[in-house]
């Protein structure tokens, strides 16, 4: 082996040779289209990967009170959202014609099977049995989405770095079982209005956390059209109920008690 063998070069660094080998359609031909449908998922999942990176990082150190760290982290999860978003208009050239060209071909694989979405999911506070029912016990993905349902959610997180900064968080609240689906509160509430008023460090901390809920919100009624604009009102692949489902999940905020908080301004 020479030495510019053992080099370290851009494409081994990144692995480019075993990254471009892992989009596989599998429709005849294969259909032109089905690649970026691949590419832009298996995209999705990266920046999955990078959220959940930052948000460990976020919780961290807004549990240890480090306000300015936690407002860049923060917004660098605001930008990778935008990104998120801006995916979407890539999916949204293919058309419905173009896009049953090869949908036979996802079998029962579907985007609610995304692991690594739910473990996003429990990260911003959401806890429901059915978030571990595609994934088989046992698997990686199991273990880790059922260990983010026993940690501390981002709100969790925002409370402590509250309560640090001398707000008079409940100790109730900060003390709650954390598997168990939060629920906004009159107290809660009243205290982040508060904040807002006296504590400016804080108020940015939360206004940051409130781009952060708008995001997912744009990012979840994008989804609902493109997947309208492309299957109409059909079921989804793998069982799901398809738009239908998705527009459940609309204008539902991850925050409430910031949202709560306007009405007492």
């Amino acid at each position: 082996m020479t030495s510019h063998d053992r080099a370290l070069t851009y494409s081994s660094y990144l692995k480019i040779d075993e990254l471009l080998s892992l989009q596989e359609p599998r429709s005849e031909g294969p259909e032109h289209d089905e690649l970026l449908f691949i590419v832009i998922h298996q995209t999705y999942e990266l920046w999955f990967t990078s959220m959940l990176h930052e948000l460990g990082r976020a919780q961290t150190l807004l549990e240890d009170g480090q306000t300015f760290a936690a407002l860049a982290t923060l917004g660098r999860i605001r930008t990778i959202l935008k990104v998120l978003v801006s995916q979407v208009d890539i999916l949204e050239t293919m058309t419905p014609l173009q896009f049953n060209s090869f949908r036979d071909r996802l079998d029962q694989a579907s985007g609610f099977q995304s692991g690594q979405f739910r473990e996003l999911e429990a990260v911003f506070g959401r806890r429901h049995e059915s978030m571990l029912a595609p994934f088989a016990p046992g698997s990686a993905l199991h273990r880790r989405i059922a260990s983010a349902l026993t940690r501390r959610t981002l709100w969790d997180s925002t409370l402590r770095f509250l309560a640090i900064r001398s707000h008079a968080v409940p100790r109730e609240v900060l003390d709650r079982d954390v598997t168990v689906q939060y629920e906004p509160s009159d107290a809660v509430t009243a205290l982040v209005a508060s904040a807002y008023r006296t504590d400016q460090e804080a108020s940015l901390i939360l206004e940051r956390l409130l781009d952060l809920d708008e995001g997912l919100q744009e990012w979840r009624y994008r989804h609902v059209k493109m997947v309208e604009r492309t299957i109409g009102t059909k079921s989804g692949t793998g069982g799901s109920s398809g738009a239908a489902y998705l527009a459940s999940t609309l204008f539902k905020p991850v925050f409430a008690d910031l949202w709560n908080a306007r009405q007492l301004f």
